[in-house]
């Protein structure tokens, strides 16, 4: 297994793939990561050198927001939004959809069900 910023990053998939499995990379970030370090998309994590896996992991660390970093600055905007009291961070607040959807049938995974 390779380690890519505190991630196990799985050996026998297509290095595009691998680093999908790190929070905050996705398929179009990964591409534009490899492009950058010279890889082809389509090699295989245990076929990388070490040079090559270097490479990647310091494009990772130097340009991209991953991991910890990126959960806690998502917290901190929510945490934000529900400070000032603003119909989004109301909404977060309460537990409904913040995006306009309805709620009348659907949105079952963010109503809480409450007993009284």
């Amino acid at each position: 297994m390779a380690r890519i910023a505190g991630v196990d990053i799985p050996d026998n998939k297509r290095g595009e793939i691998s680093l999908t499995y790190i929070y905050g990379v996705g398929k179009t970030t990964a591409q534009k990561i490899l492009e950058q370090a010279g890889v082809d998309k389509n090699v295989r994590v245990k076929d990388w050198t070490d040079e090559q896996r270097g490479n990647i992991r310091n494009i990772i660390v130097d340009n991209f927001k991953i991991e910890g970093e990126l959960r806690s600055e998502k917290q901190m905007n929510i945490k934000r939004l529900r400070d000032i009291g603003c119909y989004r961070g109301i909404r977060h607040r309460i537990g409904l959809p913040v995006r306009g959807q309805k709620t009348k049938n659907n949105a079952r995974t963010r109503k809480i069900r409450r007993v009284f």
